[in-house]
């Protein structure tokens, strides 16, 4: 195959990959009508979903295909290892329009085992770009530095720390004003730190400690009090 051949077939399967999904949509739309009439007219009438999740950008997780939720069920933002850094102004934001004007019940915080972004803030070397959102992870490391390194099998001490980033995770949700003065007012949302098991399939619940954590917090970090004016 010559040069010209190949560039023509690259640009015939980037055509093709691009009209599969176009194709995917129209038969999900007419799917959806026939199984619910009515679903995208109550698409169109808003959102008023009773999960925020935030979970790793890895393609192989669909937040609603596992959960068995719907469209309009579930808020979702992803990004690399599921972080939820404080000077991260997307997951802030998201965090705060779920809050304080969906009214989520529930805030789920949903790694995955076999994370990359973990396995790679697990590699003593240089990442370039990705070492600023690297450091949250091996920041984990370190204040879970006595429980890791007693870890003596790499895949399990590797599956402990996507755990442990998880919980982290959890806690700086928990750090929120918006997270800290809804449930002061409603007593929600919760937050809650599970974990998806390519190999089965299933979710596991890491049984985060809402109010015990959020009591622990508090004592560095209150933010019940909301700024006058």
């Amino acid at each position: 195959m010559t040069g010209k051949e190949e560039i023509k077939e690259v640009r015939k399967y980037l055509q093709q990959s691009h009209d599969r999904i176009f194709e995917n949509n129209k038969k999900w739309a007419e799917e959806m009508r026939k199984k619910k009439p009515e679903f995208f007219t109550d698409l169109s009438a808003g959102q008023a979903p009773e999960y925020l999740w935030i979970g790793c950008s890895d393609s192989r997780i669909p937040a609603e295909a596992i959960t068995g939720l719907e469209p309009g069920e579930m808020f979702i933002h992803r990004n690399i290892a599921n972080l939820v850094n404080n000077i991260d102004l997307n997951v802030m934001s998201v965090v705060n329009y779920a809050v304080r004007h969906l009214k989520v019940k529930h805030i789920v915080v949903c790694g995955h085992y076999g994370c990359g972004g973990v396995k790679a803030a697990m590699t003593p070397k240089d990442m370039g770009l990705l070492n600023p959102w690297l450091r949250n992870i091996r920041d984990v490391y370190r204040l879970h530095q006595d429980e890791l390194d007693a870890i003596t099998e790499e895949e399990a001490k590797y599956d402990r720390l996507v755990e442990l980033n998880v919980y982290e995770q959890c806690r700086n949700i928990i750090k929120t004003a918006a997270v800290q003065q809804c449930w002061a007012k409603n007593e929600f949302p919760v937050v809650h730190g599970w974990v998806f098991g390519f190999s089965d399939g299933l979710l596991k619940d890491l049984k985060f400690d809402h109010e015990g954590q959020l009591k622990e917090i508090q004592k560095i970090y209150n933010l019940t009090q909301e700024q006058d004016g």
